[in-house]
């Protein structure tokens, strides 16, 4: 297990934490990536082949012309498809939460939220990070969370805060105070399984998956509820079930490659 630790919201120490934002689009060097993307189709391969002056028995000219007009168009589609993923990020990073801070709360996008921030959350949000739960409006320390985000299941799951943390109820002042250090497995993408410690006011509190939150789930039939943030951006298990944004191909981009392949030998 990894040492993960957070303070409490008061702490001007925590400019290294980690931040809530998300980043999906393909393409940071996007001239650089397009070319090698599009270098990836071997018909492209076989037009470049045609403009070696030895190979080819044809003017350059002739080959290179529709080549660029290919380039081209192929590079302003994945330039609209990239475009479209940055809008879906900055939608995204630039929701609002709600971060207790010296005993008032302090609206935040998602994207400054970071490790250790207390966060409230209401009825019918969507969570912003990964938090550990620890008071809600409900008897008990009891809320329910729709899932549907991260499994596809729309029936609600029932989440408990510790007994230990609950008692803080809605008070700001408490919760702002609030200081602890759990130790946890490191992040993963296994959405039903958390395995960790708090330690808190003398104590060593078990926790499991029971006692978290996850990103991309949203509150239900709960008028509010605080919890700490333990993973955020893409250290999330959300994040990391999303995996890598692939160059998607077509299956007949696939008969063509191989038809291509054949032509040439």
């Amino acid at each position: 297990m990894s040492l993960n630790e957070f303070f409490s919201c008061r702490s001007s120490t925590n400019s290294e934490r980690k931040h809530d934002q998300r980043r999906s689009s393909q393409f940071t060097t996007s001239v650089p990536e397009r070319t090698l993307r599009a270098n990836d189709r071997e018909f492209n391969e076989q037009f470049k082949y045609a403009l070696i002056p030895w190979i080819s028995s044809i003017a350059w000219y002739s080959t290179a012309i529709p080549l660029f007009v290919v380039l081209i168009f192929s590079a302003a589609k994945d330039a609209y498809d990239d475009i479209q993923r940055h809008q879906s990020d900055n939608q995204v990073n630039n929701r609002i939460s709600y971060v207790v801070r010296n005993g008032q709360l302090t609206a935040e996008k998602w994207m400054n939220v970071k490790v250790g921030d207390v966060i409230r959350m209401e009825n019918d949000q969507f969570v912003a990070a990964d938090l550990l739960l620890l008071s809600t409006s409900e008897p008990n320390g009891l809320c329910y969370v729709e899932t549907s985000e991260l499994d596809g299941e729309t029936n609600l799951k029932v989440r408990q805060a510790l007994p230990e943390t609950f008692v803080m109820g809605d008070k700001l002042l408490q919760i702002s105070e609030f200081k602890g250090q759990i130790h946890c497995e490191i992040p993963n993408n296994k959405l039903n399984q958390f395995e960790g410690r708090l330690h808190f006011d003398g104590n060593v509190l078990p926790l499991d998956n029971g006692k978290t939150l996850l990103r991309g789930c949203v509150l239900r039939n709960t008028r509010w509820c605080y919890g700490v943030v333990i993973f955020a951006g893409k250290d999330t298990k959300l994040m990391m079930n999303s995996g890598k944004t692939k160059c998607k191909r077509t299956s007949l981009d696939r008969f063509l490659n191989i038809l291509i392949m054949g032509v040439s030998l």
